[in-house]
């Protein structure tokens, strides 16, 4: 299934805000944070791309349920989207 932005939606928004988390979380290790700051925030990144992952996947399922209501073969079977979806958990 090819990937666009308007598939995906929230997802990339989430995924350039989780970038920029992750900039900040690099450079508190470089000018020496607190180590429990820094784990805090990258646990928030963690979290912020596994969001990401799973809106990918939700949006996936819902493109290829619309191909199947058109009578249209759907770019991904659901046991392809299930490998993705465990993938992530």
């Amino acid at each position: 299934m090819e990937m666009t932005p308007e598939l995906v939606g929230d997802a990339l928004v989430r995924l350039r805000r989780a970038q920029g988390q992750l900039a900040a979380v690099i450079g508190m290790i470089e000018t020496g944070d607190d180590c429990a700051t820094v784990l805090t925030q990258l646990a928030a990144v963690s979290r912020a791309l596994d969001r990401a992952g799973f809106k990918i996947v939700a949006s996936g399922m819902r493109h290829c349920q619309a191909a199947r209501d058109r009578g249209e073969d759907p770019p991904m079977t659901e046991a392809q989207l299930e490998k993705l979806f465990l993938a992530l958990a």
